[in-house]
């Protein structure tokens, strides 16, 4: 007895473990499948609007199909009455190529239609996708685009909705059209010899068995194919837009260098998917051909027993041939599915993505005096790199408030959470006593006009980018800003004068072009409170000495913040906050920093320091 006990015991052991790895292979494939149908409902919902181009779509597929399977009917009659009778008889003949004329005619219209409201549906639901993709890119935090490499995102919304829209969109189409296919020739076949359908029903579907293992083993290439494409986009935009840069480095060659591991790796992977997934039709229409042969025979051996007749024989093999082709169809979808899904997966991290705190009914600040108000704020972009520590500052109206410091010590942070572009970690930030979280964000960034470093100049017009900010102004304040600014000199002496058109990045602008046309956008919408970060550095001195008088002029009664690395330029500024590794080490006047002879004085000294 214990014996027997010991000997089973192994058995009773590895019943669970082998019932456990099956219960998560199946749990693992009904997620897949769950996953597909979620992501299907969810594209579909894209095209809500659209619906009705779908609804005629799908009644013209069922209308089409339904006279595409009458032909082989009447066309083997037409066989039986010309073997029957022995001689032609062309009154039937005639009436029933008259039959397969009138079948052929409504076909092709219905044919025709479906295939034009499918593309109209799906055209227009791609369209919506781009739309409410582009959308979302305003409403998520900076913190999403700063993190995301700019040609990957690209990528998203132009190829990867491309891709969704041939897998799921135009897919559904097709599968409708198949699965409608395969049951209106069933029921045909049944009706007309039940043993020929039987051969035909069971040989086929053994092809779409094929494709849906083929389809599984293809998936993650096709993942790893959408990823390495959005990488490939993402590296020639950024050699295309730094295409300067590049060649003043005599990068050229490291370059291609580059840009050939990136292509051949996109290759590899996409020739490794193509490969599983080309596979799928050969094999599919090996077993087609297998049944074809299969239905030849059989109905032979039932025709020389007298059960069928030739012409019915003939009306099976069409059958055997349009039953067998939706297997081949899906097949092929089931290959762009899973580049669909892959596609899907890309689209909908940006979908899913968290948007910036809501401020609908938070209220608007009407006006401002210019009170700033920093209590004990910390930030950091990395939460395991602090950057910005117990930060605490007061600026009164119209004061101007200069920020130096080394590259990295917070400057530029400090801006991005003045505007709200990043939220603080701890703390808060008080605009005329209003904590900024707590009004809305257009109307706390409708207060500050900002000139950057960076300059952003968009294809059109020099008079269109430089109302930017205030397009219904008229001709006269353009000019008036320009002149201001000193930009109407350089205007006025090119081909166009303020219609000018500007490519895009202003690539044919110089960069102090560029950022005279930025300080216009700022001079026309006269704010209540300025940001300059770095508003002159592309700027010969005599320009910036005109610039610094208009800024003089625009800044009086305004608060200003100035971000500088010139330190010459903000002597005259009421408070001068010198930061370092994220804390304000010294503050005060120009004076009383030199006097201190502390930081401020070494980094002012430096840049006046022989070499």
């Amino acid at each position: 007895m214990s014996i027997f006990t010991n000997k089973n015991t192994p058995a009773q052991e590895e019943s669970p473990i082998i019932s456990e790895a099956q219960a998560l292979k199946r749990s693992r494939k009904a997620k897949s499948i769950k996953k597909a149908f979620a992501t299907a409902k969810r594209v579909i919902s894209f095209g809500r609007p659209f619906h009705g181009y779908l609804y005629i779509a799908l009644i013209a597929i069922f209308v089409q199909t339904f006279f595409e399977l009458l032909v082989p009917i009447f066309i083997g009659k037409a066989i039986d009455n010309i073997i029957s009778f022995g001689l032609v008889n062309f009154s039937e003949l005639l009436k029933y190529l008259g039959f397969v004329a009138i079948c052929v005619v409504i076909n092709v219209i219905f044919t025709w239609m479906a295939n034009y409201y499918t593309n109209k549906y799906c055209f227009k639901s791609s369209e919506r996708m781009r739309k409410i993709l582009f959308e979302k890119f305003n409403t998520v935090p900076l913190k999403f685009l700063d993190t995301n490499q700019h040609g990957d995102l690209l990528s998203r919304i132009i190829n990867d909705v491309e891709l969704l829209t041939d897998g799921y969109l135009e897919g559904l189409s097709s599968i409708t059209n198949g699965i409608v296919t395969i049951i209106a020739t069933l029921v045909f076949m049944f009706v007309l010899n039940v043993p020929l359908a039987l051969v035909v029903l069971v040989i086929t579907p053994i092809s779409l068995v094929i494709a849906s293992y083929i389809a599984r083993k293809s998936f993650k290439l096709f993942a790893e194919q959408a990823r390495s494409e959005g990488e490939l986009n993402g590296y020639l935009e950024e050699m295309i837009s730094g295409d300067r840069l590049v060649s003043a480095f005599n990068y050229q060659e490291q370059a291609q260098e580059n840009f050939e591991k990136i292509n051949q790796k996109f290759y590899k992977v996409s020739e490794k998917a193509e490969f599983y997934s080309n596979l799928t039709n050969p094999a599919t229409r090996f077993i087609n051909g297998f049944v074809y042969i299969m239905v030849a025979f059989v109905g032979a051996f039932l025709a020389i027993q007298g059960n069928v007749t030739v012409g019915l024989i003939s009306s099976f093999l069409t059958y055997a041939n349009s039953f067998g082709k939706p297997f081949n169809e899906l097949s092929t979808e089931i290959t762009e599915l899973q580049a669909a899904i892959a596609s899907s997966d890309r689209i909908f991290a940006i979908l899913d993505a968290k948007d910036e705190p809501s401020d609908e009914n938070l209220p608007e600040l009407a006006s401002t005096d210019g009170v700033v108000e920093i209590k004990n704020v910390n930030f950091s972009y990395n939460p395991k790199q602090e950057l910005i520590k117990n930060f605490n500052l007061n600026v009164l109206p119209g004061q101007t408030i200069a920020i130096v410091g080394p590259t990295g010590c917070g400057k530029t942070t400090l801006i991005n959470l003045l505007m709200r572009f990043y939220d603080v970690n701890d703390g808060a930030i008080y605009l005329d006593g209003n904590e900024i979280t707590q009004i809305k964000r257009k109307s706390l960034r409708n207060k500050y006009g900002m000139v950057l470093q960076e300059t952003w100049i968009f294809s059109g017009t020099i008079k269109e980018n430089i109302a930017y900010g205030k397009p219904n102004a008229t001709d006269e304040e353009i000019i008036a800003a320009s002149k201001a600014a000193g930009a109407d000199d350089f205007i006025v002496k090119m081909s166009h004068g303020y219609n000018t058109q500007v490519n895009e990045d202003g690539s044919n602008l110089s960069a102090g072009q560029k950022q005279l046309l930025c300080i216009a956008r700022v001079m026309l919408i006269k704010p209540p409170m300025l940001i300059l970060d770095e508003a002159t550095s592309n700027i010969d001195t005599r320009t910036e000495q005109k610039i610094q008088d208009a800024f003089s002029s625009l800044m009086v009664g305004r608060t200003t913040f100035v971000v500088a690395h010139r330190l010459s330029t903000i002597k005259n500024a009421d408070k001068i906050l010198v930061m370092n590794k994220g804390n304000v080490i010294e503050q005060g006047t120009h004076n009383e920093l030199i006097a201190l002879k502390g930081f401020y004085y070494y980094l002012y000294n430096s840049q006046f320091a022989k070499v």
